[in-house]
């Protein structure tokens, strides 16, 4: 039920509009991994910016991250449940970032 998962992102691709500063006051940026069973040039791991229910019912195509490969499993990967519902914190962070 685990997996190691190395890969490395463009972090000049980030668009910062999509940061999100928490509760707790650290900033958070949602992307999409995507794990294959193909591999390409050695790698069989995406990593994609997450899109929104109506950017994917648009087609709106994907903007690519970096990618990485699954180095470690045990063969047994779920699909994670939530325990308890988070609240919603939406505040876009500035540009104050250090990159």
């Amino acid at each position: 039920m685990s997996a190691i998962i190395n890969a490395s992102i463009r972090v000049d691709k980030l668009p910062k509009e999509k940061f999100v500063k928490g509760k707790d006051g650290a900033v958070y940026y949602n992307f999409t991994i995507s794990v294959n069973d193909e591999t390409r040039y050695g790698n069989n791991v995406a990593v994609m910016d997450s899109q929104t229910k109506e950017e994917r019912e648009a087609k709106v195509a994907r903007n690519y991250l970096g990618n990485g490969k699954v180095v470690w499993t045990d063969s047994n990967i779920v699909v994670a449940e939530r325990e308890d519902k988070p609240q919603a914190v939406k505040e876009t962070v500035s540009d104050d970032l250090p990159f």
